[in-house]
């Protein structure tokens, strides 16, 4: 960062990646539950079972989607300046879920819907893009501890998600940053205890 920048807020890439696990996860088996008690058109069993297959579709979809966009942006991260400010991980995933929470409301009741036709499907689907966002933030946090760097992006250019097109380049700190551990999972008491500032920007 040069001298005549300002100051920016960073989010954790992880974090943001893995906001929307949970709420996927629990609202599908949530909605899956609830449409197997729906027979539908094509019966429980067949439902399920279609449901099943979706579910590992959508799980490896959203774990492979847009993987090489991320892989370059890390590629191609720069030092985060000791004036950025680092984002909590409880503040980061408020606020991606409020941003998206009429968007997972429609989603729920849309997946309950189509249990009339599929039982359990649609929940099974909404499900597997949980788990497939969960699988996301497991391999980001892998490539976060064999560089022995965390990945953060800058919040104001989250709009299009944390590999959209606004992003230009993911900013690095030490992996004792934040209070988030590789992968955006919460610091366990005891290594959370040891965090250093961000590293000043590397030297052109």
């Amino acid at each position: 960062m040069g001298r005549g920048e300002q100051a920016q807020s960073l989010a954790r890439v992880a974090v943001v990646v893995r906001a929307g696990a949970a709420p996927l996860w629990w609202l599908g088996l949530a909605a899956a539950g609830t449409g197997a008690l729906v027979p539908g058109l094509t019966g429980r069993r067949a439902g399920l079972l279609a449901g099943a297959a979706l579910f590992v579709a959508a799980a490896a979809t959203t774990l492979l989607a847009r993987r090489g966009r991320y892989a370059a942006l890390a590629s191609a991260a720069t030092r985060a300046a000791r004036r950025d400010f680092l984002q909590d991980r409880s503040v980061t995933a408020r606020a991606w879920r409020r941003g998206r929470r009429w968007w997972l409301a429609a989603a729920f009741l849309a997946a309950v819907g189509t249990s009339f036709a599929v039982p359990g499907a649609g929940g099974l689907l909404m499900a597997g893009a949980g788990a497939g966002l969960w699988l996301k933030a497991v391999w980001i946090g892998a490539g976060e501890r064999r560089e022995e760097a965390l990945l953060w992006v800058r919040t104001d250019r989250l709009g299009g998600g944390p590999a959209g097109k606004r992003v230009a380049a993911y900013r690095t700190t030490g992996i004792a940053a934040g209070d988030a551990a590789p992968g955006g999972a919460r610091r366990r008491p005891a290594s959370a205890a040891v965090l250093t500032a961000p590293a000043r920007p590397r030297s052109s």
